[in-house]
């Protein structure tokens, strides 16, 4: 290789690593901005010039946290909500997408384009008839309403459809000579072989239910059973009466668990969209 190939290359890659970096620290400043604002006073939080990083931090907001609000339940509350929403999700969306990709019958490709159909529906749509029953089920100031209807996902089943279809047909078939059931086949040979594509699902299952607002705002009556979105959501006032920085120390104690599951499945994750992107 020349010089001159040499130095393109190197310029080549100044530039691009130069922008991703750029684009990264642009992208992650606002939390940044939020996790210093938590040891703030007022005083700092609306001083001007504005102040990046307090004098004299301290866990005052955090304190206040533990004292006046149940955020320790709030994080429980929101921990079995996403925890169990997700386990159902992936089961069913798992089992639909098998379906859908290794057995053939009269109607699939209607049906299938049903129930790609169904996600361009809005949730706001479906909201009040879905009120309705969980109302006529005594539902309301419960999880069930944040866990059971949202087991079968439009998009879950297609995500995993399309990642089942490139499994073997030999490979099954080969199952059932043997004497495996159809569920014994989806347990045994099928869930092992997509664990990638169920991690992927699953950490985006995992943060929609733990940031959802909406619906648990509409069901959840008791304080006692609110989620993080909703307890950060309690804290805003009139104007000049919201406490910024303890709502700022209510954001990061809501990340902290998202970030720590990332980080343990950041390998699955990217091998189970890459793979999900290839195959599809």
């Amino acid at each position: 290789m020349t010089f001159q190939n040499r130095l393109t290359r190197l310029l080549s890659d100044f530039f691009i690593y130069g922008l991703l970096i750029s684009v990264s620290a642009f992208m992650i400043l606002p939390f940044l901005w939020m996790l210093t604002t938590s040891f703030k006073t007022a005083d700092e939080i609306f001083g001007i010039p504005p102040v990046y990083i307090s004098s004299h931090p301290d866990l005052h907001a955090y304190k206040f946290l533990l004292e006046q609000y149940n955020i320790i339940g709030a994080v429980k509350n929101t921990f079995v909500i996403a925890t169990s929403a997700t386990a159902l999700q992936l089961f069913f969306c798992a089992l639909g997408g098998y379906g859908f990709a290794k057995f053939k019958f009269p109607g699939q490709g209607a049906l299938f384009g049903f129930l790609l159909g169904t996600m361009i529906i809005p949730f706001t749509i479906i909201m009040v008839p879905l009120y309705i029953i969980v109302r006529d089920l005594h539902w309301i100031d419960t999880f069930w309403p944040l866990i059971i209807p949202g087991a079968a996902n439009a998009f879950g089943i297609f995500f995993m459809r399309q990642y089942i279809t490139t499994i073997s047909d030999e490979l099954l078939d080969a199952a059932r000579i043997d004497g495996a059931g159809e569920f014994g086949i989806f347990l045994r040979i099928i869930l092992p072989i997509i664990v990638p594509g169920l991690t992927s699902l699953g950490l985006i299952f995992f943060m929609n239910s733990w940031n959802n607002f909406l619906f648990p705002l509409v069901v959840l009556k008791s304080p006692a059973n609110f989620t993080l979105p909703l307890v950060i959501r309690s804290m805003i006032g009139p104007v000049g009466r919201t406490v910024y920085d303890v709502q700022m120390a209510a954001s990061v104690i809501s990340i902290i668990p998202l970030l720590i599951i990332f980080l343990i499945f950041q390998r699955r994750f990217v091998e189970g969209i890459t793979a999900g992107a290839i195959r599809g």
